[in-house]
């Protein structure tokens, strides 16, 4: 996939107000383009603001998961679908997936597969009745995304490697848990730093407390983007 540095870092904007996330926004400047709406913004006035982001030139991901009987699923895409979003996760659920796919066409949205959360390991999974390991929950998941005709998974780096042989060249794989070297690995298990995420094959890295708590966020931005820059080399 043929990507700059710059547009391949998503910064994520775990933040509680819509004015939190206007002033980073400002603070980031052009130096980010690309921005992933999740469940703490999207319910605290995120959803307009994406309009807003939209409105001056960015890029929106709505991280929003959905996960829910056919209709319902259908019925939130063809929303999302409206706004102008570039990205939306589902959970890749067979159903979920197809129902996701099939309200979207037509539009620009990309629909991506959550194969397994970044902060489970094996131990997660077997707690929360699985009988496969992370690894091979999130092969299948992928096999399942590609016959549903899914745009993208979202998986860790650890799993990019794998997921590419399965998913082929063309379906965007993006990958949260990423973590600068020295940085803190908060609630996430199953991390990387951005150069190795992209060296293993990811498309999209998504970033949020390493820029958002960083003393200068724009300069930290601007670090991981020449890191992903030397790793493309």
């Amino acid at each position: 996939m043929d990507l700059s540095p710059h547009d391949r870092l998503i910064v994520a904007l775990d933040l509680p107000t819509v004015a939190a996330a206007d002033a980073m926004v400002e603070r980031l400047g052009d130096a980010v383009q690309f921005y992933k709406i999740g469940h703490q913004l999207a319910y605290a006035g995120g959803l307009t603001f994406a309009q807003t982001l939209i409105g001056a030139g960015k890029r929106v991901f709505f991280d929003l998961k959905l996960h829910d009987i056919g209709n319902t699923v259908g019925k939130g895409v063809e929303s999302v679908a409206r706004s102008g979003a570039s990205f939306l996760t589902v959970h890749a659920y067979p159903q979920t997936m197809q129902a996701a796919v099939e309200a979207k066409r037509g539009s620009q949205l990309k629909i991506l597969a959550i194969t397994v959360l970044t902060s489970y390991d094996d131990n997660d999974l077997a707690a929360a009745g699985y009988r496969l390991a992370v690894a091979e929950l999130a092969a299948a998941r992928a096999a399942q995304a590609l016959e549903a005709g899914i745009d993208g998974l979202v998986c860790s780096g650890e799993e990019v490697p794998a997921l590419r042989k399965i998913a082929g060249p063309h379906m965007v794989l993006v990958t949260p848990g990423i973590r600068p070297a020295g940085s803190a690995s908060g609630d996430q298990k199953r991390i990387m730093t951005p150069g190795k995420a992209i060296a293993a094959g990811a498309d999209y890295l998504v970033v949020g407390r390493p820029v958002l708590q960083a003393a200068d966020p724009k300069a930290a931005a601007e670090a991981i983007i020449a890191e992903i820059a030397q790793a493309q080399n």
